[in-house]
Order: C-alpha cells, then sequence, then structure tokens
C-alpha cells in the first residue's frame, strides 16, 4: 500500500521568533519513505535538525516576522495491514521491566496518575492482567470521553477530560496511558498520521491523530482509545511521555496560527511528489484557526 501524507502550517510572528517543530516521520519509518518533497518554508529559512530525548528529528528555526508557512508532502510504503493484536501479551512485573520502560509509569504533565489512581484499581484490579487490562481500559475511555474537534483544549488533563467526558484524540490518550500506568503497564503517548484507509471516511477535516502504545510481553504494543478498533496505515512521527514532549510546533514567542493542513490517504501509484503539490492544495483539508 501506498500511502500518501503531508501537511501545510502557517503561523505569523510579531518580531524573529526561534521555532522548533516536530513533524518529520520517525526514524523507524524513514525507510518507507518513496519519495517526498523537501521540507520548504516560505520565506526561506535555514534549519538544523536533531534528535531530541526520545529519538525523534526535531527541526530549529529561527522565524522572521511576518508569516511563515512550512510545508511537506511523502508517499509512504505501508504493508496495508492494521496494527497487530495479541490476546495473550501478559503484564510484566515492574521488577521486571527494563529500565528504559519504567519512566513511562510515571505521572507527567498531562497524566496525573496521582490523581486516577484509585479510580485505576476500583475500575480495572480485578480485569486480568495484560492485554485484557490495556483493552478494558480502552473501552472504559472510548465509553467515558465524547469526541469533537470543538472540544479541543490544550491545557486539558486527563483527570480533566474524565470529570468533563469530552475530548480530541490527544485526551483519549492522555486518560487511557494515565490509567494504564496506575496499574504499572507502561504506556507512552504517540502522534502521527491516521487517514481514513479501510473505513468511511470521516467528513471533519483532516489532522494529524494521537494514540499510544503500552508495553506488554516485552515490546510496545499500539492501542487507540478514541477509535478503538484496529487501524490501517498509521504513520508514527513521534512518541514521549505525553503532548508536552512532542509539540508539532514549539514557538519562543507570540504567534498566531493561519493556516493548518493535514492529508493522508491511500495513493493508487507513487507519481513523483514534486508534480503532485497542485493536487494536494485542492484536496487536502483545511482548518483555519
Amino acid at each position: 500500500m501506498h500511502i500518501r501524507l503531508g501537511y501545510e502550517i502557517e503561523v505569523a510572528c510579531d518580531s524573529p521568533m526561534p521555532l522548533v517543530s516536530l513533524l518529520e516521520i520517525h526514524p523507524e519509518r524513514q525507510n518507507d519513505i518513496l519519495s517526498q518533497s523537501p521540507v520548504e518554508t516560505t520565506p526561506d529559512v535555514k534549519c538544523d535538525s536533531y534528535a531530541d530525548l526520545y529519538g525523534n528529528i526535531c527541526r530549529r528555526f529561527l522565524v522572521p516576522a511576518g508569516d511563515f508557512r512550512i510545508r511537506y508532502d511523502a508517499v509512504v510504503g505501508d504493508s496495508g495491514d492494521p496494527e497487530e493484536i495479541n490476546p495473550f501479551a501478559h503484564q510484566l512485573a515492574v521488577e521486571d521491566l527494563p529500565s528504559d520502560a519504567l519512566g513511562f509509569l510515571l505521572g507527567s504533565r498531562y497524566c496525573e496518575t496521582d490523581h486516577l489512581s484509585d479510580l485505576a484499581w476500583s475500575q480495572f484490579a480485578n480485569v486480568p492482567a495484560g492485554w485484557a487490562r490495556v483493552q478494558a481500559i480502552c473501552d472504559y475511555v472510548h465509553n467515558r470521553l465524547s469526541f469533537g474537534y470543538g472540544y479541543a483544549r490544550s491545557t486539558r488533563t486527563a483527570a480533566q477530560a474524565h470529570e468533563e467526558r469530552v475530548g480530541v484524540c490527544r485526551d483519549f490518550a492522555h486518560l487511557a496511558i494515565t490509567l494504564c500506568r496506575c496499574m504499572n503497564i507502561p504506556a507512552r503517548y504517540v502522534n502521527g498520521y491516521l487517514g481514513d484507509i479501510g473505513v468511511p471516511a470521516d467528513p471533519a477535516p483532516m489532522d494529524f491523530s494521537a494514540w499510544f502504545e503500552a508495553y506488554l510481553d516485552g515490546k510496545w504494543y499500539t492501542f487507540d482509545a478514541r477509535h478503538n478498533i484496529p487501524r490501517t496505515g498509521r504513520v508514527v512521527i513521534a512518541r514521549g511521555r505525553d503532548a508536552t514532549d512532542v509539540p508539532l510546533l514549539h514557538t519562543f514567542g507570540r504567534h498566531e496560527l493561519k493556516l493548518f493542513k493535514v492529508w493522508t490517504y491511500e495513493e493508487k501509484s507513487v507519481p513523483s511528489v514534486q508534480m503532485q503539490q497542485r493536487v494536494d492544495r485542492t484536496q487536502s483539508a483545511q482548518i483555519l484557526a
């Protein structure tokens, strides 16, 4: 399967401002890129790339005052298989976890385990440990929260989402991650591309998606409390403790978001990315801030 994906984002800055983007396809999928445009900026601005603490690829810019646009377009090869399901995956005791998984048991900015620990143990202590417990958490979050783009709020935590019973994909992920961590299951936040491949098309404008991964049986498995069904065509951008670690754009000054486009869909052939930019501009959904 070939997946066409990309973005076009524009911000307006009052004055020159450092900006870090976290929009690169994750290193684990770089070899799957069949064709791509360079990361284009308007105006043309030099950037430096680096890997953060979690192995995600970041770009540093010094953005001039005024409008600044960043754009990328690519075709990625994908197996076309939905994510793996393993009902027999068991939960490891904390003392048996690898050291690099322990940090994903701790509370973080949006995942306040101290607030939700009692709830988690009252709800899931009697569910068999392992895959069944993580799936029960996903079911709980999926049924607890109502999804809607109008519910988006960048400061909402997992406990607040649980109380308010609304959210966007990041809130579903944060709540599920928190409940997993409360039950001693390492869980990490993931964002990336997820198009409507193999499912009915969503009429809402396309956006980046957020889901999570839980550590069971010695490996990380993909879970998605919002959709709560196996999906095809996920392309990871970044992973971290929660959304704090993986902002799409991190700015160091005042700005206004003026344009936000994301596209991701199955491509039946592999055309030149450079030749298809005009098509993408008309087919991709648009969100104006």
